[in-house]
């Protein structure tokens, strides 16, 4: 009996390996994903995804959606509705960036609910590979004017593969717009 329970746990062990050796493998990407429930009205729909570096820099600005970029009329839709993803607007350090570095990070608001997943490939806005080390990968959404969500989640680029432990905050309660944003989930592949 003492036999076969010891086969049994050198065979498991056996059929576990492919998985940790996957998991040993070099990360070369994070991906942070979340559902999106489409909400009526104006004061919704907006969110920024990026990646900070740990002396809280923006290295790379995966999407914003464009009201919050780009407005109306050619007036970046942030500089009217302030509570438009007010985290990413103060370090992007959006009022800096010129209208061709917006323009290469706006995503229009999808007209559908869904699924929403955004990759980080190591790289900074301008291509380059970013040096080894910690980041924070960052998610803001604004649900309903005063109501933002934020997510994010520390990880380093030596890390193995597998998932990045996030913490949130909301700043106010919005029971109408509370499920703009679920699911949300970051990890290293």
């Amino acid at each position: 009996m003492k036999i076969r329970i010891i086969l049994l746990a050198v065979l498991s062990a056996a059929i576990a390996m492919p998985a940790s050796a996957q998991r040993s493998k070099k990360t070369s990407a994070v991906e942070l994903s979340f559902n999106y429930q489409k909400q009526p009205g104006a004061g919704s729909n907006q969110w920024a995804v990026w990646v900070e570096n740990s002396q809280g820099e923006v290295v790379r600005t995966l999407t914003v959606t464009s009201f919050t970029s780009k407005g109306r009329g050619g007036r970046r839709g942030y500089t009217f509705r302030p509570t438009c993803v007010p985290t990413w607007v103060k370090n992007a350090k959006a009022e800096e960036m010129s209208d061709e570095q917006i323009d290469a990070v706006t995503g229009a608001t999808p007209a559908q609910s869904g699924i929403q997943t955004y990759t980080w490939d190591f790289k900074d806005a301008n291509g380059k590979d970013v040096p080894a080390g910690d980041y924070k990968i960052c998610m803001e959404a604004t649900l309903y004017f005063n109501s933002i969500l934020l997510y994010s989640g520390a990880f380093s680029t030596k890390d193995k593969a597998g998932e990045i432990k996030l913490t949130s905050s909301l700043t106010e309660e919005d029971e109408a717009h509370k499920n703009m944003i679920t699911e949300v989930k970051a990890a290293l592949k």
